[in-house]
């Protein structure tokens, strides 16, 4: 028997203590200790059995096939036929039963499919003999990645099945025990394979974003590619991340938007661009915000903001019933079904910003441009007896407008979706404005959407003017929220971009996890990301995750 790996990893049944469990409060340090918990015993196992092995794909065992193309293919084949064709299916071990000496049963999942795989001893025509099926069944633990090689029939139940012709074989054995459920875990690709549900979240944002592309694929936009890393973040008002570029000899930051690298492309003469990808904020985690995110956004010359809207409800409704269909056909048969598509048809309702405050709350506000605007509204506040928010006498002007639609609008969202309408001016540097005549009041061609509660979509028709786009920013600088370290500066070169001249364009933006989330009914954006938020990312990437020790202990233990 050849020598046992040294791995760390591996331990025999041991509840490995964590290190620094003590840093991720949030994580119950008996959670963390169990799943660090491996089974020498099954290595050593398979190593006296000469089968702890991982080869190399052999392709000499008939027609390669999917599990999910078989089950197509031979859908139709009737119980007691066998096909004539010879096929090898590959996958995971879901369970292993035996049924006398000579039948053994193996249930194989690949690609979210399952297949029966049957292991009749009299049909093997590769001479195993039956201790060396009995020692098959012995061995095969529920977590293998094993090819079957065979032929299509029915079993005597009804179930479509592969009638093995060759002893199936170990392609890669799991040396981890695999749990029946699993609950906050650090290891996700163990959640996966434990939990129906966390795999089909994660497989309904692939199918929300490949659904996204078509649209707007379908609707001429072209889709690119914008820097990540570049001199200073622009696009929002957020913390960036800093960090320093050996190449440049600089610090540099991660984008917190694509959005006016973007507006340069519509600029150079792309009239319909989208894109895709990772936006970075360097601010808090709760239940619908981490750090890392995904953000589409796109920019369509010659838009207007109605023409926004309207895209906007064809886009929430076709993404709606895509889902729905995705649930109610079973491939993502373990996510709630969303039963009430109506909410989803046009026309969304609307409400105007400022005229619904005034309704809410039943008075007049102050010109929302003057440099008294703030201690105004603030006084307006008390002496009508509105009950404060905490802290509000520090927030400046555009966050205290947006804690009172927080409180007053957006619950109008909750039973239909809504679009809140043309902000205070203060509230979108970035946004074309205008006169309301309602309220006299200088407002943005701006609107949000809200759906049950949160912020779905952003858009507005963006500022094209140069002249007006630096004084906005020079009024967004002066409106910085410096209790929470926002730094916001004059973007020189995007004004300088625009003077090249910026057709009326309307610009949109969507955050891709708030989408999913709303569709998989989840509250949790943990739950819609690929390995959970920026913590469990980097608990469960450390060494700490596993009980590992690192390559400075080992130094000092001498090893």
């Amino acid at each position: 028997m050849r020598p046992s790996p040294s791995l760390q990893f591996l331990r025999p049944y041991a509840r490995v203590p964590v290190p620094h469990a003590a840093a991720f409060p949030h994580l119950r340090r008996a959670h963390l200790s169990q799943r660090c918990s491996f089974h020498l015993a099954r290595q050593q196992e398979l190593e006296q059995a000469g089968v702890l092995k991982y080869p190399r794909i052999r392709n000499d065992g008939g027609e390669i096939m999917r599990v999910p193309d078989f089950r197509a293919k031979y859908q139709d084949i009737q119980q007691g036929v066998v096909a004539e064709e010879e096929v090898t299916l590959r996958g995971r071990v879901e369970s292993v039963r035996r049924a006398g000496s000579k039948l053994v049963f193996i249930d194989v999942r690949s690609e979210f499919e399952n297949v029966q795989g049957l292991c009749n001893l009299g049909k093997l025509v590769d001479g195993t003999t039956g201790s060396g099926l009995k020692n098959l069944a012995r061995l095969l633990n529920r977590g293998d990645i094993i090819s079957v090689t065979g032929k299509a029939t029915r079993s005597k139940t009804g179930e479509l099945s592969i009638q093995a012709t060759q002893l199936p074989e170990v392609l890669a054995p799991s040396l981890v025990p695999r749990p029946e459920k699993v609950e906050d875990t650090l290891h996700r690709h163990i959640d996966m394979l434990a939990n129906r549900r966390t795999v089909d979240t994660l497989r309904l944002r692939s199918y929300i974003t490949r659904y996204l592309r078509d649209f707007f694929h379908e609707r001429n936009f072209l889709e690119f590619q914008t820097p990540i890393l570049s001199g200073n973040a622009g696009g929002a008002v957020a913390r960036p991340f800093t960090m320093h570029a050996e190449a440049v000899s600089r610090d540099v930051t991660l984008r917190i938007a694509p959005e006016l690298w973007l507006k340069r492309l519509v600029v150079g003469g792309v009239d319909r661009v989208f894109e895709l990808g990772p936006a970075f904020r360097n601010e808090g985690i709760d239940q619908t915000h981490n750090p890392e995110f995904t953000i589409c956004e796109f920019y369509h010359a010659y838009a207007n903001l109605q023409d926004l809207i309207t895209i906007t409800q064809d886009l929430i409704r076709g993404v709606a019933e895509h889902c729905a269909k995705l649930i109610s056909n079973g491939t993502l048969s373990s996510l709630p079904e969303i039963s009430d598509l109506s909410i989803y048809q046009q026309p969304f309702q609307q409400a105007e910003f400022i005229p619904t405050l005034h309704d809410k709350l039943g008075f007049t506000f102050p010109d929302l441009t003057t440099p008294s605007a703030h201690s105004d509204l603030l006084s307006l506040l008390n002496s009508n007896s509105v009950p404060p928010f905490e802290g509000q006498d520090h927030f400046p002007l555009p966050k205290l407008l947006d804690k009172l639609a927080e409180r007053y609008i957006e619950p109008l969202s909750l039973t239909t979706p809504l679009f809140i309408t043309h902000h205070p001016v203060v509230m979108s540097p970035l946004s074309k404005s205008f006169l309301c005549p309602k309220t006299n009041q200088h407002v943005s061609a701006r609107t949000e959407l809200f759906v049950k509660g949160k912020e779905l979509a952003n858009m507005y028709e963006e500022e094209n003017d140069p002249f007006a786009q630096r004084e906005k920013f020079a009024e967004q600088i002066r409106q910085k929220d410096v209790e929470e370290g926002q730094k916001v500066e004059v973007d020189e070169s995007f004004c300088y971009a625009l003077a090249s001249g910026l057709p009326p364009t309307g610009g949109w933006g969507c955050g891709v996890e708030r989408l999913v989330m709303l569709m998989a009914g989840t509250g949790r954006i943990s739950e819609v990301l690929s390995f959970g938020n920026l913590r469990n990312v980097v608990v469960g990437g450390s060494n700490a995750a596993v009980g590992g020790v690192t390559g400075e202990e080992r130094e000092k233990k001498g090893e």
